[in-house]
């Protein structure tokens, strides 16, 4: 008798009614993999009428309404209400390819020691149109591959072990950013990752608004790093530790590359003395960032 398939559990937080979320339960529904619950959080959205009725049009979701928290607290109220052996999170305005879930699962039944499983992801834009070709993902060797951010490994690409979330303590509701790094170096302390091949999800960018709060982002990686980095120093992991660096170089490299676009917007809007805040930022969070950016452009590495 065929064993019966691990039942996956799909988390959505909202906190609004927006264009795209119906697209975004509609891609679960249309799963092939025959055991899916569905949750969606409305997490405070200024009109929850509407959130319940773009929901109720998805076959088997529930709904689940709070006060706005954020989202790490709407995942987690979410996560904490699933069954399903395995658990993803989808965001709101993205959609997946109707196989992504029945790959993932057949990868955690071959091996169920992998603590999650990671797909392929292509950019999309507002109207659902491919801007960039899905990006290259790699089998992962270590922690510190993931720690470094190499690997495309995004919340938005993972599937992991819901009893695995549960062990590491689920999101850290503290941080408004990057919540899912932190995640996703806390799981990968606790085993290997198994790579499902294939762009199986749509990832959706909206341009200029994509780094709108790149200080509060730059800032949140920053906090993430050094406290794993902390810890790895203290357990004595020199591999992780001189990942985690490499990290905090990346952050610095992206702290100059988001204040000079911000700084070539305010020109464009004419707002000087925003574009000079912006490179001043950039001076004081990262000044070593732009040197080592330069350095990397010369040596033509793409990292």
């Amino acid at each position: 008798m065929p064993a019966r398939p691990p039942l996956v559990s799909v988390v959505v937080a909202t906190n609004r009614a927006g264009e795209h979320l119906g697209e975004a339960l509609d891609s679960v529904a249309a799963q092939t993999h025959p055991a899916v619950e569905l949750i969606v959080v409305d997490d405070g959205s200024a009109d929850p009428d509407a959130v319940a009725a773009i929901v109720s049009r998805a076959s088997n979701a529930r709904l689940l309404r709070q006060p706005p928290t954020g989202v790490s607290a709407a995942r987690n109220r979410g996560a904490g209400e699933a069954r399903g052996e395995l658990l993803t999170f989808l965001d709101d305005d993205d959609r997946w390819h109707p196989e992504r879930l029945a790959r993932h699962a057949a990868v955690h039944v071959d091996d169920p020691d992998a603590v999650a499983s990671y797909c392929g992801i292509q950019t999309i834009d507002a109207t659902g149109e491919r801007v960039l070709a899905p990006a290259d993902q790699v089998a992962v060797a270590s922690t510190a591959d993931i720690a470094r951010r190499r690997t495309g490994i995004l919340l938005g690409n993972l599937v992991m072990r819901r009893d695995r979330f549960a062990e590491v303590g689920g999101f850290d509701e503290g941080l408004r950013l990057a919540e899912d790094y932190d995640l996703i170096l806390r799981l990968a302390q606790l085993g290997r990752f198994a790579f499902v091949p294939g762009a199986l999800v749509d990832y959706r960018s909206y341009g200029e608004n994509s780094t709108i709060r790149h200080r509060e982002l730059v800032a949140s990686i920053d906090e993430i790093v050094r406290r794993h980095e902390r810890a790895a120093r203290e357990s004595g992991d020199d591999e992780l530790v001189a990942a985690l660096r490499d990290s905090a170089r990346k952050n610095d490299r992206f702290a100059w590359w988001s204040a000079g676009r911000a700084a070539r917007r305010a020109l464009g809007e004419r707002h000087p003395l925003r574009a000079v805040s912006e490179v001043w930022w950039a001076l004081r969070t990262a000044p070593l960032g732009l040197v080592d950016g330069v350095a990397r452009r010369v040596r033509g590495s793409s990292d």
